[in-house]
């Protein structure tokens, strides 16, 4: 008889497949992008550093506290660098992705994968104990009857 025959709703191992998978997901899940406004067709409206060259003034680094309520690019990332525009000549601050960060997501990432294979390693042992068990129940009641 197949596993969760009879029974309404699904096997009790998929709902924990299931549950694993959701809290594999919500754990490694990066920070959602920040939507941005539609950009109109002027360039006035457009930060310097999408429509001219840039350098960098100053690396990517935390924001503060006080920059972070003040300046909007730390919103998405908390990280932020300073860029000079080439030809207009502009101070602007660029959201950015530091190397610090995206090794922690990485860690968090690689850490939850070797959660959810130990998991699913104990889950298989001790659904093969089970096979085994039923096997070799079979195969004594089989004996008995001879």
């Amino acid at each position: 008889m197949p596993a969760g025959a009879g029974r309404p709703g699904l096997p009790q191992g998929r709902h924990l497949c299931w549950l694993l998978c959701a809290f594999t997901l919500k754990l490694c899940q990066a920070e959602a992008p920040v939507q941005e406004e539609k950009l109109s067709a002027s360039t006035s409206n457009l930060p310097c550093w999408l429509v001219e060259e840039f350098v960098v003034a100053e690396e990517c680094s935390p924001c503060s506290n006080f920059r972070a309520k003040t300046t909007p690019e730390c919103g998405s990332t908390g990280y932020v660098e300073k860029i000079t525009c080439s030809s207009s000549k502009r101070n602007e601050f660029k959201s950015c992705r530091s190397a610090l960060m995206e090794q922690r997501l990485f860690w968090k990432f690689e850490g939850a994968v070797v959660c959810v294979a130990l998991i699913f390693a104990c889950l298989v042992i001790i659904r093969q104990r089970q096979l085994d068990r039923k096997a070799l129940e079979k195969v004594r009641k089989q004996i008995e009857s001879i």
